[in-house]
């Protein structure tokens, strides 16, 4: 097969950038709950501009801390986009009545080693379990691929999406994808190649954190789901 006679590739590359922290939760489960988030660590927001590509399409969740979080992005020095578009399905795991429960309460309550609120198939009481949040990611990805195929991609989502993202270019290995951290403003590549022959995923970088040579920055670690705190 001659060069000219190869399939071509083209390569679609997501830049997921995990909101800024919540600090007004109370100690509460959130999930879809439309709360504020602190963006004033310019240290950290300063580090991401510098590691986004300048020529990218912008998307986030209909959530105000994923807005707010590009809007930090771009205060910092990267350029503002023409555009940004907001995807209610990008948005968190909607946790129904456990919005609002206490989280050290809820985390014991269930079972030792659980790597996320439930199981993957159990939806919340009045919201969705994480399959609906994973296919619903899916489908809004596999949109934009299509729409944006051969651009970059920067995405500002939540520790859910992000990890239902994982379990998309982990080819469908949804729960495999949640022993990944996803930490606040981190960043995570994913690419996808697509041909006429096939298509693949590759995962350059998960929870990629410019900062994290400085302690000072320490509390970019926030749970992204029911995770034991480490003790100190």
């Amino acid at each position: 097969m001659t060069g000219t006679d190869k399939p071509k590739v083209v390569t679609t590359r997501w830049w997921w950038v995990r909101h800024a922290p919540v600090r007004n939760d109370g100690g509460n489960i959130y999930g879809q709950s439309d709360l504020a988030c602190d963006t004033s660590d310019t240290y950290v927001f300063n580090a991401v501009a510098k590691v986004l590509p300048r020529k990218a399409v912008w998307y986030s969740s209909n959530l105000m801390r994923t807005h707010q979080t590009a809007e930090a992005i771009w205060a910092a020095g990267f350029p503002r986009p023409a555009s940004m578009k907001w995807e209610a399905d990008l948005a968190e795991q909607n946790l129904g009545r456990w919005q609002g429960m206490n989280r050290a309460q809820f985390i014991a309550s269930r079972p030792v080693g659980s790597s996320w609120f439930a199981d993957i198939n159990e939806p919340a009481p009045g919201g969705e379990s994480f399959m609906d949040l994973y296919n619903r990611t899916r489908r809004t990805v596999e949109r934009i691929n299509n729409e944006a195929a051969g651009q970059d991609v920067i995405a500002v989502a939540h520790g859910g999406t992000i990890k239902a993202a994982i379990g998309l270019a982990l080819d469908g290995q949804v729960e495999r994808a949640l022993s990944f951290d996803i930490d606040n403003v981190s960043i995570t590549r994913l690419d996808y190649f697509s041909s006429p022959e096939r298509s693949v995923w590759r995962l350059p970088m998960v929870n990629q954190q410019p900062w994290i040579a400085d302690d000072a920055h320490a509390e970019m670690h926030q749970l992204a789901g029911p995770e034991v705190k480490k003790l100190a």
